[in-house]
């Protein structure tokens, strides 16, 4: 079984700790909430961070991108990468700057990726597919062998992850206030933020003939993003 989240001295939390989350099955909610992460790794001295699209699977996480793309060839390689995962909930909004936050939902993962080949890739591709939005695979032609061939796929364990999380409203005291009536004359809340699908563009006249596919419909009531 694997540790679980902040449980390694680089994922430990130390700057407001209390937020920091250890059940597994949270940071699983969180990763299988939205389809996109940033991944962070350094090439030559130089930091780059970049936005993929991935799914999780099990105890890992799956990414796919073009065999030519150097990021992923670097993963592939055997890169260090630090893997971000963040869903804002919220804008908090204290009678001062100094004390206005944000709700959020986030997982950091680290590690060395692995690139997966043979015939797990393709089984794990379907997977990877039907992460990003579910029943998909299912509605479409299989892969073909060319396409297979020029997408690479890795995973990322998720032995060594930390999740933090800040759900709450206004946390603020009443400094720089003089009376309670100045206190109490300035707004103080949340702002909820949530996730909406618009409706579904057909990409041309016989898409547009056809019936929403369950797929699509399904992500359009729940979206992932």
């Amino acid at each position: 079984m694997l540790p679980n989240p902040g449980s390694t001295e680089r994922t430990q939390i130390h700057r407001l700790n209390d937020r920091a989350v250890t059940d597994r099955s949270v940071m699983y909610e969180i990763l299988d909430s939205t389809v996109l992460c940033h991944i962070g790794y350094v090439e030559d001295g130089q930091p780059f961070v970049l936005p993929y699209g991935y799914a999780r699977h099990g105890d890992s996480i799956l990414i796919h991108g073009s065999t030519g793309a150097r990021f992923m060839r670097a993963m592939a390689a055997g890169a260090p990468v630090c893997v971000t995962v963040t869903k804002l909930d919220g804008i908090v909004i204290a009678r001062s700057t100094f004390d206005s936050s944000m709700n959020y939902r986030t997982v950091v993962i680290l590690g060395v990726a692995e690139e997966v080949t043979g015939a797990e890739k393709e089984t794990l591709m379907d997977a990877m597919s039907d992460g990003l939005v579910p029943g998909r695979v299912a509605e479409v032609r299989p892969s073909l062998k060319k396409e297979l061939a020029a997408t690479m796929l890795v995973r990322l364990s998720l032995a060594e992850a930390s999740v933090k999380v800040r759900d709450g409203g206004v946390d603020e005291d009443r400094v720089g206030y003089a009376t309670d009536e100045d206190f109490n004359a300035v707004w103080a809340g949340v702002i909820p933020l949530r996730t909406v699908a618009d409706a579904p563009i057909p990409a041309d006249d016989a898409s547009a003939s056809l019936p929403l596919p369950a797929s699509v419909a399904a992500f359009v009531a729940n979206p992932k993003a």
